[in-house]
């Protein structure tokens, strides 16, 4: 159960940023297909790090491309 809280919670940040979940903006990266800036990106990630409570590291920060990836690394490392 807390590991759908903690989705619901990601979730909601990717929405406040205008990426959806479903479909092909999933998959679709941040920087070419999503047109955001590096400091949004960033932005997004830190969010997320304080929701979700949980920190990746900044050399597995700069190899995200897509909201997937980073779903995937943060709730990879949940408790």
């Amino acid at each position: 159960m807390k590991n759908f809280e903690k989705k619901k919670k990601a979730i909601e940040v990717f929405q406040t940023y205008g990426i959806p979940l479903t479909g092909k903006k999933k998959t679709a990266d941040f920087f070419q297909e999503l047109n955001m800036d590096k400091v949004f990106v960033d932005g997004l990630i830190y969010e997320l790090e304080i929701k979700l409570q949980k920190e990746i590291e900044l050399e597995k920060i700069t190899a995200l491309r897509n909201p997937s990836m980073v779903l995937e690394e943060l709730l990879a490392t949940i408790d």
